[in-house]
């Protein structure tokens, strides 16, 4: 029998996650957007340094990844876009994330 290497949305965001956290993103905030959106079940956002990519979108399936030049950020505010949904702010000095919080 083959054995699956499919990673749950949870997985796979706790996996993107901590590959950002290597890069010390500022304000990254993860979204539990599954029960307000049909496109994806978590939105990662988050902030980098330079004004030389204003937003980049990297979408895994089931997690879509925002990295915002911060006046962008505060420009399209995609918090209060999604505020329904469930929300856990990550530390800036947060080395590696272990797991999601209720609710998460």
């Amino acid at each position: 029998m083959e054995e699956t290497l499919e990673l749950t949305a949870r997985q796979r965001v706790l996996l993107c996650v901590n590959a950002a956290l290597e890069k010390k993103p500022k304000n990254l905030v993860i979204l539990n957007i599954k029960e307000v959106s049909s496109f994806a079940d978590y939105y990662i956002l988050m902030r980098e340094g330079t004004s030389h990519g204003k937003w980049i979108l990297l979408d895994y399936i089931d997690v879509v990844i925002s990295i915002f030049y911060e006046p962008i950020r505060a420009f399209y505010d995609l918090e209060r876009l999604w505020s329904d949904a469930p929300s856990m702010e990550i530390p800036d000095d947060t080395k590696e994330l272990t797991a999601l919080s209720d609710g998460m």
